[in-house]
């Protein structure tokens, strides 16, 4: 049997945390998937899931090989694009979604550059803050911040993105300058939340003695756009938390003033997802591959801009 369909079923298994889920993606039966995981777990000499008749689980040999694994099969992936002539000419339409304040300042800036360079493929970008489903919407990849939810799905990482609390001077004069996340309790004071759907309470990750503690802060205003927070924020009617990137060139000009330095937000992981495919697209991975390096690039500038800590 083949090493690599060894490789491709563990990997399956891993993301999905059962073999009968593995094994219907797979479009194989439950003992060839089981069969293939003891296979390859005899060849590496380790055992690679924990198996009980409710729960399994990766080892630390399965955790440590994962990683080589996916690899080892985008690798392969790359390599059969190569020589079936898709991976240099790209074609077809590209359904991308993202954040509206990354998608804005991140994404869309750079789309042009991307279909200069590939002709004959179109962008379909679509910006919304609120959590999109690949499958259902038929979407290709997904640029997000946070953790994703859905384990079924494959992420690359691209960064992890510094925030900041920030508000208008106008606002600092009024209500004062909250020097830790207590004074944000303690003194009161107006916090811009983005609500996402099914959000029961604000809680701001804030770094504090070493370890991420999480504030309950309160506040009248609150909105599914980030960028109408930034608008808030402005106008002095509060305190919003953003990604550095959002709100360099504001900070930059002395237009939004960081507060609560004593205790920093926790940095916020930037990644893409995508399904996974037995053969992923050609031109999905080149748009990944394109906007990875740039966004990259966008996000050490605008700290650099802001003139906050790396």
């Amino acid at each position: 049997m083949s090493y690599l369909d060894n490789i491709r079923t563990f990997v399956r298994v891993y993301e999905l945390g059962s073999m009968s889920a593995a094994g219907r993606d797979l479009r194989i039966s439950p003992a060839l998937t089981s069969s293939r995981i003891s296979q390859l777990e005899e060849k590496l000499s380790v055992r690679l899931f924990r198996r009980t008749t409710r729960s399994l689980t990766p080892t630390e040999q399965g955790k440590a090989f994962y990683g080589g694994a996916c690899e080892v099969l985008d690798s392969v992936e790359a390599a059969e694009a190569q020589v079936i002539n898709i991976t240099d000419n790209p074609k077809g339409s590209l359904y991308v979604a993202a954040p509206l304040g990354v998608g804005r300042r991140l994404i869309a800036p750079q789309v042009p550059a991307f279909l200069e360079k590939y002709p004959e493929v179109s962008v379909r970008l679509r910006l919304t803050d609120r959590k999109v489903d690949l499958t259902t919407e038929g979407l290709d990849l997904s640029f997000f911040l946070g953790q994703p939810e859905d384990s079924t799905l494959r992420i690359r990482k691209i960064a992890d993105v510094e925030r900041v609390l920030c508000a208008s001077s106008e606002y600092i004069e009024a209500r004062g300058m909250p020097q830790t996340g207590a004074d944000l309790i303690g003194e009161g004071h107006e916090c811009l939340n983005l609500r996402f759907p099914g959000a029961t309470e604000f809680q701001w990750p804030l770094r504090a003695d070493g370890a991420i503690r999480k504030f309950s802060v309160q506040g009248r205003y609150e909105s599914d756009d980030g960028d109408v927070l930034t608008d808030w924020a402005l106008a002095g009617h509060g305190i919003a938390m953003k990604p550095v990137f959002e709100v360099a060139e504001h900070i930059a000009a002395g237009r939004l003033v960081p507060v609560v330095k004593q205790n920093p937000p926790e940095p916020i992981q930037m990644a893409c997802l995508f399904t996974h495919r037995r053969r992923q697209d050609p031109k999905a991975r080149l748009f990944m591959d394109f906007m990875i390096d740039r966004i990259s690039k966008d996000i050490r500038n605008a700290t650099i801009q802001a003139q906050l800590p790396r």
